[in-house]
């Protein structure tokens, strides 16, 4: 068990049937009543996002997360496969499991699989990845860095806002909590 005032960024917990990851959460003291952590929790098992409020003080229980590094081979129809580096067996995940990561995995990437005694939850990605400028409108001459964004669609199919200068054929390093542009490769 762990107190709600130990939450931090990342933590797994077990709420209500449910695994949950923290992604944000905040301490409040109001002036009269008592103290209590609002906190914003993304179910790990369907992806769905939750604020909840605990009293100061209240306990959880922590889920153990076991993170397995894995390859992503490929995509056989509605299922994804992925390989243990160790063992070199094989997982399937369904598309509907990782919806979202899939925007940002690419063939042979090296990624952690998230699993709960013997239940698969999910992928979990690095903070970034470097992907490919697939389809941009060409930069026009006297745009800055500092003079805004277009969008432009990565290889994976992810669209992500980049600065002016950036072309067709850049690789890009994409921030993966917020599909946000961080730099060139």
């Amino acid at each position: 068990m762990i107190s709600v005032n130990d939450f931090r960024t990342g933590l797994t917990i077990e709420v209500d049937n449910g695994i949950w990851r923290v992604m944000d959460f905040q301490h409040v003291k109001p002036g009269k009543g008592a103290a209590f952590v609002r906190s914003k929790l993304r179910n790990l098992r369907n992806g769905a996002i939750q604020e909840k409020t605990f009293r100061a003080g209240e306990k959880v229980a922590k889920a153990q997360i076991d993170n397995r590094k894995m390859q992503y081979l490929y995509a056989n129809g509605d299922m994804h496969v992925f390989m243990d580096n160790e063992s070199y067996d094989q997982l399937e995940l369904p598309s509907a499991q990782i919806e979202y990561e899939l925007k940002f995995l690419k063939e042979n990437m090296e990624v952690a699989i998230m699993m709960y005694q013997s239940e698969t939850l999910g992928v979990e990605l690095p903070n970034t990845v470097e992907l490919k400028v697939a389809e941009t409108e060409p930069g026009i001459k006297g745009d800055t860095a500092s003079g805004g964004s277009k969008p432009a669609i990565m290889e994976t199919g992810v669209t992500v806002n980049v600065p002016f200068f950036v072309n067709e054929g850049d690789v890009l390093i994409i921030n993966t909590t917020d599909s946000s542009y961080v730099s060139r490769a």
